[in-house]
């Protein structure tokens, strides 16, 4: 198989080009070459801006693909171009879209790919969606060969999986339960959710590639096991060997007080109950199987990032907000009680 990769070195698709190098495919990168330096033997890179149109057009003109899919397609614009670049060169082209983009609120917590697509409060999630409806079209219209996956939140060995934290990652947070100050846990942390280890979300993709059953089709990938976000900031105070001090705070509140954008990536997404159903995936993949359960993938993720402190990359500004949302509720209740 010869498959272009258009990114290929992220959270999500580093696992697939290490699992696709293993297994000797023929496989390319379309990337600006900043992230390149631990790519796995046999992978071939070309260097060039996806943006420029013009430079990719020329560096791709003697190559047809199996497979091309685009990891860092955003906006319609990009997937627009993608279809002028790659129209008659590839077999299959897979955009990556977000399981986000389900109906929020959910009128069912059990999402298949048949759940509508609609999140008002996330424009993140309306900008895939606007991508996925135009290659549908181009399929419909045109027989532009396409499948679309919606991953969820996929982890890997490089950054804490977590519902609250700032511009600079997942270890401040880890910080802050190191030294046993109180961490902010988004609603009450009971609703359900479901963290996928990219290692496992490169064998249903791999899977998808060059597959005719996925022409046309739109698959979510993820793992089938459902833990609340109170167990994940357990297992993650577990596994830096210290005691939770969790601080619960409403979702809303946490959106109307916060610098950050968790009106999308809460309250559209991370606040609300969802369990996937991976049927049609085991359809088209038979063999896929979710192998790392949360408590294990966790435990990987903190050992290894407490090996590089080069990933433990602090934020100060995240940390004293926090400080200032748990100050102003604990005035809040004693105001209350007097």
């Amino acid at each position: 198989m010869k498959a272009l990769f258009i990114g290929g070195t992220g959270t999500i698709s580093s696992a697939i080009t290490q699992q696709l190098a293993e297994s000797g495919c023929e496989l390319y990168l379309l990337n600006r070459g900043t992230r390149n330096d631990n790519l796995p033997a046999g992978v071939k890179v070309i260097t060039a801006d996806i943006h420029d149109e013009q430079k990719v057009a020329d560096l791709i003109k003697d190559h047809e693909f199996d497979v091309v899919a685009d990891f860092i397609a955003f906006v319609p614009e990009h997937v627009e171009r993608d279809y002028r670049l790659f129209k008659g060169k590839t077999k299959q082209y897979i955009f990556i879209s977000s399981a986000s983009a389900y109906q929020k609120p959910l009128s069912d917590y059990r999402i298949t790919e048949g759940t509508p697509l609609s999140n008002p409060y996330w424009e993140y999630s309306r900008n895939k969606i606007a991508c996925e409806d135009y290659l549908m079209k181009q399929y419909r219209d045109n027989g532009f060969p396409i499948t679309i996956v919606r991953p969820s939140h996929t982890y890997s060995e490089r950054s804490i999986p977590l519902g609250v934290h700032g511009n600079n990652g997942s270890w401040q947070v880890a910080k802050r339960m190191l030294e046993n100050k109180p961490v902010i846990i988004h609603g009450d942390g009971t609703t359900l959710w479901t963290l996928t280890h990219n290692r496992d979300f490169a064998k249903g993709f791999i899977g998808l590639m060059g597959n005719i059953h996925a022409i046309g089709e739109s698959v979510h990938i993820t793992s089938d096991e459902s833990v609340t976000w109170n167990q994940i900031y357990e297992i993650i105070a577990d596994a830096l060997g210290v005691k939770l001090n969790a601080v619960h705070v409403p979702s809303e509140f946490l959106d109307a007080c916060s610098i950050y954008d968790f009106r999308g990536g809460l309250i559209g997404d991370k606040a609300n109950t969802v369990v996937f159903d991976n049927s049609k995936l085991k359809r088209l993949v038979p063999d896929f199987v979710a192998t790392t359960r949360v408590d294990q993938g966790i435990k990987q993720t903190v050992q290894f990032i407490l090996k590089h402190p080069e990933l433990q990359k602090e934020d100060p500004e995240f940390d004293a907000w926090c400080d200032r949302v748990i100050e102003v509720l604990d005035e809040a209740l004693k105001k209350i009680k007097e």
